[in-house]
């Protein structure tokens, strides 16, 4: 056992050394030349220049969509490229490409394997805009790598980026439906007898129409904020201590929208609430609009609350 523990006491350290060691491969840069080419290749795509953009690149430029699930990593030659970043300018408006917030690009010269004494920028980007004829706004995060020579010109951009907002460019071209439209319907149903037991009072029975875990979101609050279903219970019995409800009208009808996409399921709904406020006795009426999500039970599963609270409170 004495062996053994001194064995143990003299390779240790070595193996904690060797675990340590660091072998530098090269340099980061905060400040470089290649950095310089990169902004102004940027810049000229924003300004819709092809001349300045193919400028900077080689001529045997490549360039490489890093999310390809295509192993054979199809290439696109600077022409291509070209004519692709050219689109951006011609069909957004607002085109712009700016840096992520909190973020800056990197110049690394590499050591190893870079015979040719090539930098690498890496670039994190938001490419902003409008597309002109679909109206759907570009704000995407994108990750860029450039590898720029000695000469100052970019010989290859790896890009990685979300797609999901082009696709949905592409989309709006055509019209599509979205699902069906009804004015009857048993969630219009439910929501009708819903609004007439919070009338009355029979606040038991108007929760009876909510599932357990319910939210309640009020247009007034705080976005993102909501009630839960003991929460909203309080909330309308404080309602009632301050105001006297005369009675609550419909505005029209309800639509009941049955959604394909995601299989939504919402009644929209507009209402009159007239109001007598106990300290004052002034009358109010007060305008909502009311969306009301269901599960597939028939149980209402959120509700979010239109209306001007300020009404409430004018004298």
């Amino acid at each position: 056992m004495k062996r053994v523990v001194c064995f143990l006491a003299l390779v240790l350290p070595g193996i904690l050394t060797v675990s340590a060691q660091k072998n530098e491969n090269g340099t980061v840069y905060i400040d470089h030349p290649a950095l310089k080419v990169v902004t102004a290749f940027e810049k000229a795509t924003v300004e819709g220049d092809s001349a300045k953009m193919s400028g900077l690149l080689t001529d045997d430029f490549k360039a490489y969509n890093g999310t390809t699930s295509d192993p054979a990593l199809p290439s696109s030659d600077r022409l291509t490229y070209v004519r692709t970043l050219l689109n951006y300018s011609r069909q957004l408006d607002y085109f712009a490409i700016e840096a992520i917030p909190g973020s800056y690009p990197d110049a690394l010269e590499y050591k190893k394997d870079n015979k040719n004494g090539d930098v690498v920028v890496q670039n994190w980007v938001l490419l902003k805009g409008v597309h002109k004829t679909t109206g759907v706004k570009l704000d995407a995060a994108g990750f860029r790598i450039y590898y720029v020579t000695k000469e100052g010109k970019i010989k290859r951009i790896i890009s990685y980026a979300n797609g999901k907002v082009l696709d949905e460019i592409f989309a709006s071209f055509s019209n599509r439906t979205n699902g069906t439209i009804y004015n009857h319907h048993a969630n219009v149903n439910t929501a009708r007898k819903a609004m007439y037991a919070w009338e009355k009072g029979d606040i038991d029975q108007y929760m009876s129409y909510y599932g357990d875990n319910a939210e309640f979101y009020d247009i007034n609050t705080e976005w993102g904020k909501t009630r839960n279903k003991a929460e909203e219970k309080a909330n309308i019995e404080q309602f009632r201590t301050l105001f006297e409800i005369k009675s609550i009208d419909m505005i029209g009808y309800p639509d009941y929208l049955e959604y394909e996409m995601d299989n939504g399921r919402e009644v929209l709904s507009w209402w009159k609430i007239n109001l007598v406020r106990k300290s004052d006795k002034k009358a109010i009426m007060l305008p909502m609009h009311l969306s009301m999500g269901f599960d597939e039970n028939g149980k209402i599963i959120s509700e979010s609350a239109y209306y001007s609270e300020s009404m409430l409170m004018k004298k």
